[in-house]
């Protein structure tokens, strides 16, 4: 029966629809619609993200269909995103996928975001052999997962404030740049010297992770140099970068070299969406090396939200008869 499963997975966690299609285990389509429209406030905008989830969700679920060759009729169970993200963008989702489900009398398989991203290893090779450990770094969450199987996954470290991704895009927009700020902050990262500037770092027991010091720290730095020299940013934008992307690059890896002493795993994987951050993905290698790592990082693609890891986990979901009902809601604040 595996062989002949066909999924449709649904993510709209946050500001992208996208909508996927798995057969025979392997993903044929994965179509994803952005919203341009936060770029003007500087971040996104909740209901202006459920607004357009609303306008996009049809027509991506229909370009899915196509692409992969199939059509509802050939759907075996819906897949969808219940949670953590914003309320309004994961009721659209749920409720589409619902609905959808309702009319063609099958499964609904509800995932959990987090889960999603560790499994989007799984969708090309090379794939990372259980038990593995997984950093998950997006815009909201930072966590050290130990996988021991497709269902089963334990949150060994996990920060106690800020994200990583939200450090990256607060310390670009405190230099002035358009958002998302992280990405742009890797560009210009890579002219600059990691070295030139140093930002003390908040110590924080076991494997668990803190970035708001970091980020007040930064700022009292951009203050006072700018006191000194009003042209401060503009004169040492690439060494600023490249320092603040250090810093936080090193409390990362510090806690994941941790993490996989204390498991003995050598199978380190890095997921979400700051895992397309270049220096990150050159320092997990580097360190790969010296710690004798085999090192996983998924295609961009597979990196920010998207459904095709959706999907996936539903999939493992799917073969282990684990649906939920029509009385679904979605959780903002989904535990892990």
């Amino acid at each position: 029966m595996s062989n002949h499963i066909t999924l449709l997975a649904i993510e709209s966690s946050c500001d992208e629809t996208s909508a996927a299609v798995l057969h025979h285990g392997q993903i044929v389509s994965n179509v994803t619609a952005n919203q341009q429209v936060h770029v003007q406030y500087g971040g996104v905008v909740p209901e202006l993200a459920s607004r357009a989830h609303q306008q996009h969700i049809v027509p991506v679920v229909a370009a899915a269909l196509q692409q992969a060759g199939k059509t509802v009729r050939d759907l075996h169970a819906i897949a969808f995103t219940r949670g953590p993200g914003l309320m309004g963008s994961l009721l659209v989702g749920t409720s589409f996928a619902k609905g959808m489900a309702l009319a063609l009398n099958i499964p609904l398989i509800d995932v959990q975001h987090m889960h999603a991203h560790v499994l989007a290893h799984l969708i090309e090779d090379p794939k990372p052999p259980f038990p593995f450990l997984c950093l998950t770094v997006s815009g909201g969450h930072t966590q050290i997962v130990h996988v021991h199987s497709p269902t089963n996954m334990q949150l060994i470290g996990e920060t106690r404030d800020d994200a990583v991704g939200e450090a990256f895009d607060k310390a670009a927009k405190m230099l002035g740049l358009p958002y998302p700020g992280g990405p742009l902050i890797d560009k210009y990262a890579q002219q600059g010297n990691p070295l030139r500037f140093t930002f003390p770092q908040v110590s924080t027991p076991g494997l668990d992770f803190s970035f708001s010091g970091i980020k007040t720290a930064f700022l009292y730095f951009l203050q006072t140099q700018q006191q000194l020299n009003p042209d401060f940013i503009a004169e040492n934008l690439n060494d600023i970068c490249a320092s603040i992307q250090h810093a936080l690059i090193t409390i990362l890896l510090t806690k994941l070299r941790k993490a996989a002493r204390q498991t003995g795993i050598r199978h380190v994987a890095i997921a979400g969406g700051v895992a397309a951050n270049s220096g990150l993905r050159k320092a997990v290698a580097e360190m790969g090396q010296t710690e004798g790592w085999q090192v996983y990082v998924p295609r961009f693609e597979y990196c920010t939200d998207n459904a095709a890891m959706i999907a996936m986990a539903a999939y493992y979901k799917f073969l282990a008869g684990d649906f939920c009902g029509q009385d679904v809601s979605p959780l903002p604040r989904m535990a892990f």
